[in-house]
């Protein structure tokens, strides 16, 4: 009788131990990998500038940043796709029929600071929309890679088929947008309007917003392109002649050449270089005689796209036209220099050609706007500004989401100071 209770509890016990073996094992395989712990020497807590942009933790808690080193992923040539999507966070499924029903397109020119385009993709990234990406010809061979390697692991990302080495206010900024819009013309994915971007830019609306906004009354069949006619000051641009120094500068052709007047009699426009427009205005811009003698005219004047899209979108026969629209239409929080006391109260960054590269001061600014976008960013000089907008512009998005968010979609997570555990639980 001993003996076989002796037998009994020797497998009972063995059959126990069997059990928590396995499942240790189990809950080990069953753990995504994006929520096992971070290493604190490699990824660091936000600012404590950010906590008014982050929803708020109990004491003790921080939060910190889920991905460190996003250059070193895309480096590394031995990453399938799967994993790089996710542990750099990209959102892999429509967040809304609303947002699915209503595709987007974009168009991204870029030339470096690599990690500033990742983030910058990945925050504007949905798989509904397209993604046209222009890389400057004259980017480092090891940054075109690297754009390259990512772009492929999307099926509705792709390169420019034809890239410019562009120049600052030359006609190679314009051009390299209409290489884009020819590709995007012929993309399958039904998308209702175009919006351009460049690699310092920085979403304030979430992609939800954005359709909303860009379907709304007032500009549901309208584009988007502010500005004003010519002013006096700027006439020089289009009436003496230009050229471009290839990859250098744009500067004046012989002594104060003159220009002769726009094809069609066209009234000229100035405005932003940024615009949001209809698949039927893209058509016109690729087919009209108008728009195509304006592009031929347009080649030697100074910084082209800062009135080519505008004189467009106010000609009637244009789909689309927005005749005397003026500035409407909230495209990009900029501060200029000589609008500091007026539109805001100062740059809180540096200026760089009149325009702020923004500090975390500036955000509060940035966020009451509500723009589309904001420009101008760079990681390097205060990568407290981007870190603590596109935390800040990732809760924002997760949070209108009609599907279950997924963990590898979450930036941030948080980390309790006396623990090397991080709840994941309370970001999502």
């Amino acid at each position: 009788m001993h003996q076989l209770e002796r037998t009994k509890f020797s497998f009972l016990f063995c059959l126990g131990m069997s059990i928590i073996i396995s499942s240790v094992i189990y809950l080990k395989t069953r753990v995504p990998s994006e929520l096992k712990p971070l290493e604190p020497q490699n990824c660091k807590p936000f600012s404590p500038e950010c906590k008014a942009f982050l929803p708020s933790v109990e004491d003790g808690v921080e939060w910190y940043h889920r991905d460190c080193q996003v250059e070193s992923f895309i480096h590394n040539s031995h990453l399938q796709c799967s994993n790089l999507t996710r542990n750099l966070h990209f959102i892999t499924r429509p967040l809304s029929r609303e947002e699915e029903e209503y595709p987007l397109a974009f168009i991204l020119t870029v030339h470096k600071e690599l990690e500033l385009f990742v983030r910058l993709l990945r925050a504007i990234y949905m798989p509904q929309n397209v993604y046209c990406i222009h890389v400057d010809a004259k980017a480092p061979w090891e940054y075109q890679a690297a754009v390259r390697k990512l772009v492929s692991c999307f099926k509705n990302t792709f390169l420019s088929s034809r890239s410019e080495t562009v120049t600052y206010a030359g006609f190679s900024r314009l051009q390299a947008d209409l290489n884009c819009m020819k590709d995007l013309a012929r993309s399958t994915i039904g998308w209702r309007k175009v919006v351009n971007l460049c690699g310092q830019d920085f979403p304030v609306k979430s992609n939800l917003e954005l359709v909303q906004y860009m379907q709304g009354k007032e500009w549901r069949d309208r584009n988007m392109t502010p500005g004003v006619k010519q002013p006096e000051s700027m006439r020089h641009r289009t009436q003496l002649q230009h050229m471009e120094i290839t990859g250098s500068h744009v500067a004046l052709k012989g002594v104060g050449l003159k220009k002769g007047p726009p094809p069609h009699n066209l009234q000229v426009y100035f405005g932003t270089a940024y615009y949001a427009l209809t698949r039927a205005f893209v058509d016109f811009v690729l087919k009209s005689p108008i728009a195509h003698d304006l592009l031929e005219w347009s080649k030697d004047t100074f910084s082209p796209d800062e009135h080519y899209w505008v004189t467009l979108n106010h000609v009637k026969e244009a789909p689309g036209s927005h005749i005397d629209g003026g500035w409407a239409g909230d495209i990009r929080a900029i501060k200029w220099r000589d609008q500091e006391g007026g539109a805001h109260s100062g740059c809180k960054g540096y200026y760089v050609r009149d325009i702020c590269i923004y500090g975390v001061e500036d955000l509060p600014w940035i966020i009451n706007r509500n723009s589309m976008f904001a420009n101008k960013f760079e990681s390097n000089s205060f990568p407290e500004a981007l870190d603590c907008l596109e935390q800040w512009h990732r809760n924002k998005v997760l949070s209108q989401a009609t599907v279950p968010i997924e963990p590898s979609w979450l930036l941030a997570i948080q980390r309790n100071s006396s623990s090397s555990y991080f709840n994941s639980s309370a970001a999502a």
